[in-house]
């Protein structure tokens, strides 16, 4: 499995607010979705969210994004490896993804830069 990177997540109360500051510090707009009720904005390493405070909870047990090449391999090495995937692999805005729980008890989310048809 490659990984490409990772994207740090980020819950804020007023996304409008704080939008502005990561663009100037990632030097970079920000890509703006909706996904399941909540607002996001993502601005180079860093990835925004607000909504209702149900969500964000949910949101906040993820640590990071994990940027790989292919989601399904992803999957593969992950669960050979004797992690719990705990959703998908699923569509995004941006490509697939899916959950994983690992063994040390951390969430990360894992996710392709591949666009859904």
């Amino acid at each position: 499995m490659e990984i490409l990177g990772a994207t740090l997540r980020i819950c804020v109360d007023d996304l409008e607010a704080t939008v502005p500051f990561y663009e100037k510090l990632a030097g970079g707009r920000a890509h703006r979705f909706e996904r399941g009720g909540v607002s996001v904005a993502a601005v180079g390493c860093f990835l925004l969210m607000s909504g209702p405070a149900a969500e964000l909870e949910v949101l906040r047990k993820v640590s990071a994004t994990i940027a790989v090449k292919d989601v399904d391999e992803a999957h593969q090495v992950l669960t050979d490896s004797g992690a719990q995937v705990l959703a998908g692999p699923v569509a995004t805005p941006a490509g697939r993804n899916l959950i994983a729980l690992h063994p040390d008890g951390t969430v990360y989310e894992y996710a392709d830069r591949n666009a859904t048809e």
